[in-house]
Parts: C-alpha cells; structure tokens; sequence
C-alpha cells in the first residue's frame, strides 16, 4: 500500500532537516545567527526612525498657533477626566441621590436614572491619552518643557 503524498513530503523534509543539521558546521550555523541578528538590528533602527519622526510630528503640532491644532491632547485629556469623574464619582452619588429622591416621591418611580458610560471606550481612549501623557512626563524629566 502506497503513503500518501503528504505523508510522504513530511518524511522527506524530516530525513532533509536530519542530514542538513548533521551536515551544517557550527561556524555555518554561527554565520546563520549573526545574519538573523543583523535583520533584527536593522529592524529595531528603522523603528526607532519611525518614533523620531512621530515625535517630530508631535513637537511641530504641540507649537502650532492654532487650537485646533495644538489643542487636541489637552481637549481629550480633559473630556477623559470629566469622564471619569461622572464614571467613577458622580454616576455612583447619582444613583444613590436618584434613589433616594424617588423614595421621598421628588421623582416618578417609573423614572429611569441617567446612563453609565460604555467603560471599555472609555478604557481604550484614555490609556492611549496615558501613555502620551506618560512620555510628555518623560519630556518634562529631560527639561523639554514649553
């Protein structure tokens, strides 16, 4: 009974690996790792060449005259916070005080009381401000305030 081709493509490239590894020097394999470190080198350098130019494209809008412009990080940094705060402070005393409003009959009991925040958008939005808000702390450190 024959194998089939699959079976038999893995058994030749097994018995192929086998004999190139008994047959491949360490110099050779050495050489094979000095170039697989080499791309990693290069790698590394050409995304450290795309961080300095997202930074420069930072510093640039962060100088601009325009609000619309320079304005942009500070606006989402404060709607974030005001976010949190009806999240995290207001939300929860609201709810207690809306309770207690429609118990004293100030409220219809039938009356729902305002929403929560969609807490994963929040989330996501406000760690990515984090993190710019980390490496302008960073800048402050280094003495790169404006």
């Amino acid at each position: 009974m024959p194998l089939p081709a699959l079976a038999l493509g893995g058994i030749v490239s097994t018995v192929a690996g086998l004999i190139d590894s008994l047959h491949t020097s360490d110099k050779e394999r050495l050489e094979a790792e000095i170039e697989l470190q080499k791309l990693g080198l290069e790698a590394a350098k050409l995304e450290a060449e795309l961080i300095k130019g997202q930074q420069e494209i930072n510093r640039t809008e962060a100088q601009h005259a325009s609000l619309f412009v320079a304005g942009w990080r500070p606006a989402i940094g404060w709607i974030g916070a005001a976010a949190l705060g009806y999240q995290f402070l207001l939300y929860p005393m609201l709810t207690w005080a809306w309770a207690a409003m429609q118990g004293a009959g100030w409220i219809p009991a039938s009356l729902q009381p305002p929403p929560i925040l969609d807490a994963e958008a929040l989330w996501v939005i406000l760690t990515g401000m984090l993190g710019i808000a980390g490496m302008r702390t960073v800048e402050k450190f280094k003495g790169v305030a404006r």
